[in-house]
């Protein structure tokens, strides 16, 4: 009898777990995810803020999440090639560096490292558009890379960072409208 039942609920997770690898074959490796907001300032001063990393020490939630995070910077900041690099023993915010990859007046282009919790490499962006003299529209955008099996977590892992770059522009947007 207690065999019928482990041999069953043995059954029943290998065709969960079978199910699951399945699904994970129609779930595409490559994602974005994008969130906008809109500041009441010039696209200039917008500009001159988002394109130093060090500024997000006071919008970003990753950064503000474990404020004893040991910070590394390198090079000119707001300048292509300039990289932060953070260290936490927060599993939350892990270890990892991003750099400046391009910039120009409407965009600024970052290639992230993460080491830890998890090894991986995607990039972010973040896009303004000028509505008019006064009003700046911000784009944060997230490139997500996920081979499979690990591209099911992707569907979690949106969520998480929509809901993260979402507070970081309603952070942003508090601090620039003073």
């Amino acid at each position: 009898m207690i065999k019928k039942i482990l041999k069953k609920i043995f059954i029943i997770i290998i065709s969960l777990i079978a199910f699951v690898l399945i699904i994970g074959l129609f779930i595409p490796n490559k994602y974005e995810v994008l969130v906008s907001t809109t500041i009441r300032q010039p696209q200039r001063i917008v500009f001159d803020y988002v394109k130093l990393i060090k500024n997000q020490e006071h919008y970003s939630v990753w950064v503000m999440q474990d404020t004893t995070s040991k910070m590394m910077y390198e090079g000119t900041d707001g300048t292509v090639g300039f990289t932060a690099s953070w260290n936490s023993t927060n599993d939350n915010v892990g270890e990892g560096s991003q750099t400046i990859t391009k910039i120009d007046s409407n965009r600024i282009d970052v290639d992230l490292h993460f080491i830890r919790p998890f090894e991986g490499h995607d990039k972010a962006a973040t896009i303004l558009k000028a509505i008019n003299d006064s009003t700046t529209e911000v784009s944060a955008v997230f490139y997500g890379n996920a081979s499979y099996p690990m591209n099911i977590m992707s569907v979690i892992g949106k969520k998480i960072i929509r809901d993260a770059e979402t507070q970081n522009l309603t952070n942003l947007k508090k601090i620039l409208e003073h």
